[in-house]
C-alpha cells in the first residue's frame, strides 16, 4: 500500500460503532478479547410452545399466522405464531417497518423471550427474533456490556475478531499453575474462548460466581499483572537516588523529642524508626503511614521533618483542605518555632503580598518547612532544596498532583523522599494488592487518655431528645458538632440543610453561640468561626463535612451526624473521630431519616450497624471493603492504577497470595514473559504506579 493510501485510510472518520468501541476503551485486540459477557442467552435449543412454562425464557420456531398494527389506545404490533403444538402472541410496542415486513404472514421465524400466560393465552413481549433456518448454535450467546450506538451484533463480531487476532501466547510458568489447581493445558486462549462462548451444559452458577476454572485462570493472570507492575515500580524507584538524611547528635530531631509534652506510644516509636531508617538511605522513601483517627500521625511527620531539616534540606507538608493545613501549621509551629525553625505557609486564598513573601522564604531556603494546600505544587513555588514531601490524606490527591510535588527537587539527578499519610486504615488485602509498591507503616494504638466514644443510631423522629442531650452537655461546659450533608436544599434528595439546622438550633438553644461552617464561606469567615469554636466561646458548631479531618477540639464531646445513612462508612468514622479527643466521655449520634420510607436500605443499615459496634478503624475499614469494594479506599490513586476488573479481593485472597509469590520469580527468572504479561493486561497504565 502506498503511503498516500495509508494516510487516507488513517484519516478516514470513525463510524458511530467504532467511536463507541473507543468510548469503552476497546482499542487493542487484547482489550476486545478481555471484554467479557455480562450474561448469556441460550439459543442452542428449540422448545415446543406446548412445553414452555410461564416465566421461563424460551426459544421457539413457528410460522406467522396473523400480523396487524392496532391503533386503539397505544399503537402496537401484534403477531400470532403457530408451531403445530400451540399458538403464541408476540407483542411489540416499538417497531420498524422492516420488522413488520420480516413478520409477514407465512414467514417462519425463531423468537426468544420470556413466556407469559394469562386470559389471552401465551404471549412474548418484545422478543428477539430472526428468520428460521440454519443450524442452531452449539454455544451460549454472549450479551456484552455496551453503550449507545454499539449494537450487540456489531460488538459480538468485533470481540470475536479481536479474540482471533490477539496474541494470547502463554506468559505464565506452567509449574506455577499447579499451586492453584489449574491445568497448564487450560491456557488463556482456551479460557477466553470458553467464557465468550460457553457450552450449554456448563453450570451457569460457576459462570455467575466466577468459580469456573476459566474464570480462575483469568483472575490469576490479572492479579499477577498487578503484582508484577507494582513490583516493577518499586524496583525502578530503588534505582533512583535521593538525599541520605541522618539525624545528628543533639539534633533538632532529638530536641523536638525532648520538648514534646507527651511520650510517644510504642507504635509511634516503631514507625519513627522505620521512617528514620528509610530517610538514611540514598534511595527515595515511598512510605504510607496509616493510623486510626487521633493515633498521632502529625507528630511522627514532625519528627521526620526534623531529620530532613537537620541535614540542611527543606521539607513540605501538603494537606487537601485549608482547615486541615491550618491545623497542621498551628501544631507544627507550636512544636518547632521555639526550636528555631522558620515555617512558611502557602494556600490558594493568600493575599498577594503575603504570598510573595512566603515564596521568597521558600526559594532562599530560609523557610526549612513549608505547610499548605495544593498551592505548594504550583509552578511559581521554587524550593531551594526539597528533600522530603509529606502528603496528608493522600487518597484525596491525584497521581499528577503527587508527581508534581516530587518534581520540586531542583537537583535533576535526585528525587525527594515521599511520606504519605492516611487516617483511613487500609485492609490487608488492599495493602497487598493496590498498595504493594509501597512500604506501609501502621500506628495501631491510640495515645493514653483517649476516651472510647459511645455511638448511638437514632431515628430523626427523636430529634427533640437529641437537642435535650445537647443542652445537658452545654451545661457541663462541653461543646458539640452537628454535621449536615448538604448546604442547600436539593430537589433530588430531601435533606435538611446546614443553614436550616443552624437556624433551628439557634432558636432551640437561646443564649448559646451556634456557629455555621461550610465550604462556600469566604476563607476569613471560616477561620473566624473555627477560632471561636476552638477557643471555647462557641458552644455548637453546625457544619458540612469540611470538619471531617484535622479539626482538634478536645472539649468537644458530642457529635451529631444528620442523615447518617447518606455518608460512607470511612467518612462516618472520620467525623466521629472529631470527638473523644479529651478526657471527657464522648458520644456520637447517627441520626437517620425515616421520611416516607422508614426502612433503611441494606447497605445503609450495614454501615450504621458497623459504626455502633466498633470504634476500631481497622475493623471499620475491613467492613467498608466488604460493603463497597476497593474503589473509595483508593481515591484518586485509582486514576492511575487500573481497578481489578475480574478478581475480587474479598473472595480471591488465595489467588492474590499466589500472585505475590510468583511476581518476583517471574521478574528475576522470566523477565521477558513478565514484561509481555504486564503489557497485555495494563498497557501504559502501569506508568501511573510511579506516583
Amino acid at each position: 500500500m502506498s503511503s498516500d493510501n495509508a494516510k487516507t485510510k488513517a484519516d478516514k472518520p470513525l463510524s458511530a460503532p467504532q467511536k463507541a468501541l473507543r468510548k469503552l476503551g476497546l482499542t487493542r485486540d487484547i482489550d476486545l478479547a478481555l471484554h467479557l459477557p455480562l450474561r448469556y442467552e441460550d439459543e442452542t435449543r428449540i422448545t415446543r410452545l406446548a412445553d414452555t412454562r410461564e416465566g421461563e425464557v424460551a426459544q421457539i420456531e413457528a410460522t406467522v399466522t396473523h400480523c396487524e398494527v392496532t391503533l386503539g389506545g397505544r399503537r402496537q404490533l401484534l403477531v400470532t405464531v403457530d408451531d403445530g403444538s400451540d399458538t403464541c402472541t408476540l407483542r411489540f410496542f416499538s417497531f420498524y417497518p422492516s420488522q413488520q415486513k420480516a413478520l409477514a404472514v407465512g414467514n417462519r421465524i425463531r423468537a426468544r423471550g420470556e413466556m407469559r400466560g394469562g386470559f389471552l393465552g401465551r404471549q412474548m413481549m418484545h422478543p428477539a427474533f430472526h428468520a428460521a433456518g440454519g443450524d442452531l448454535p452449539t454455544a451460549l450467546t454472549p450479551v456484552y456490556p455496551t453503550v449507545a450506538g454499539l449494537p450487540q451484533s456489531y460488538l459480538r463480531r468485533a470481540v470475536q475478531s479481536g479474540l482471533a487476532r490477539a496474541d494470547l501466547t502463554d506468559t505464565l510458568v506452567p509449574e506455577s499453575l499447579h499451586e492453584i489447581g489449574l491445568q497448564p493445558s487450560w491456557n488463556l486462549r482456551e479460557a477466553l474462548s470458553f467464557l465468550h462462548h460457553p457450552t450449554p451444559d456448563v453450570s451457569l452458577a460457576t459462570l455467575e460466581d466466577h468459580s469456573h476454572p476459566a474464570w480462575q485462570r483469568l483472575k490469576a493472570e490479572e492479579l499477577l499483572a498487578q503484582q508484577l507492575s507494582q513490583l516493577q515500580a518499586k524496583r525502578e524507584r530503588a534505582r533512583l537516588r535521593a538525599p541520605a538524611l541522618r539525624p545528628a547528635t543533639h539534633s533538632l530531631h532529638h530536641r523536638l523529642r525532648d520538648a514534646l509534652p507527651f511520650q510517644l506510644t510504642a507504635a509511634q516509636h516503631r514507625v519513627c524508626m522505620e521512617i528514620t531508617h528509610d530517610l538514611a538511605r540514598p534511595v527515595p522513601m515511598h512510605r504510607l503511614l496509616q493510623g486510626d483517627v487521633g493515633s498521632g500521625k502529625t507528630v511522627v511527620a514532625a519528627l521526620a521533618a526534623a531529620i530532613c531539616m537537620d541535614a540542611g534540606w527543606q521539607c513540605a507538608l501538603m494537606a487537601p483542605t485549608e482547615i486541615l493545613a491550618t491545623q497542621h501549621f498551628a501544631k507544627l509551629v507550636s512544636w518547632l518555632e521555639p526550636l528555631g525553625v522558620k515555617t512558611a505557609w502557602l494556600t490558594g486564598s493568600q493575599k498577594t503580598n503575603e504570598r510573595r513573601e512566603m515564596l521568597a522564604l521558600i526559594e532562599s531556603g530560609e523557610a526549612a518547612l513549608v505547610v499548605g494546600t495544593h498551592a505548594i505544587i504550583q509552578d511559581k513555588v521554587v524550593f531551594k532544596n526539597l528533600a522530603l514531601a509529606i502528603i496528608d490524606e493522600q487518597h484525596r490527591f491525584g497521581v499528577a498532583q503527587r508527581l508534581a510535588l516530587r518534581s520540586k527537587l531542583t537537583d535533576g539527578e535526585q528525587e525527594p523522599h515521599l511520606l504519605m499519610m492516611t487516617a483511613t486504615p487500609i485492609p490487608r488485602t488492599l495493602a497487598m494488592s493496590y498498595y504493594a509498591d509501597l512500604d506501609v507503616s501502621t500506628i495501631d494504638e491510640l495515645p493514653p487518655g483517649r476516651t472510647p466514644i459511645i455511638t448511638k443510631v437514632v431515628s430523626d423522629t427523636r430529634r427533640d431528645e437529641v437537642i435535650e442531650r445537647i443542652r445537658a452537655q452545654l451545661t457541663q461546659g462541653r461543646q458539640i458538632y452537628w454535621v449536615c450533608p448538604l448546604i442547600e436544599e436539593s430537589e433530588a434528595l430531601d435533606l435538611t440543610n446546614a443553614t436550616e439546622t443552624h437556624a433551628q438550633l439557634s432558636a432551640a438553644l437561646p443564649g448559646v453561640m451556634v456557629g455555621l461552617l461550610h465550604s462556600r464561606m469566604p476563607v476569613a469567615e471560616k477561620k473566624a468561626v473555627m477560632a471561636l469554636f476552638t477557643s471555647g466561646q462557641m458552644g455548637v458548631l453546625v457544619s458540612t463535612t469540611v470538619i471531617e479531618v484535622g479539626v482538634d477540639v478536645p472539649n468537644a464531646s458530642l457529635m451529631v451526624i444528620e442523615h447518617a445513612e447518606r455518608f460512607g462508612l470511612s467518612q462516618l468514622h472520620q467525623l466521629r473521630g472529631r470527638v473523644g479527643r479529651g478526657a471527657a466521655a464522648s458520644a456520637c449520634v447517627l441520626l437517620y431519616s425515616t421520611g416516607d420510607a422508614p426502612r433503611l436500605g441494606e447497605t445503609a443499615r450495614a454501615r450504621l450497624k458497623a459504626m455502633a459496634e466498633t470504634n476500631d478503624g481497622f475493623e471499620i475499614a475491613r467492613r467498608d471493603l466488604e460493603i463497597r469494594g476497593p474503589g473509595e479506599f483508593l481515591g484518586a490513586r485509582q486514576s492511575g492504577a487500573a481497578m481489578l476488573r475480574f478478581a475480587d479481593l474479598a473472595t480471591d485472597a488465595a489467588l492474590l497470595a499466589w500472585a505475590r509469590r510468583w511476581a518476583p520469580v517471574m521478574l528475576d527468572q522470566h523477565p521477558a514473559l513478565a514484561e509481555k504479561h504486564v503489557q497485555r493486561w495494563l498497557g501504559g497504565k502501569a506508568e501511573f504506579l510511579k506516583a
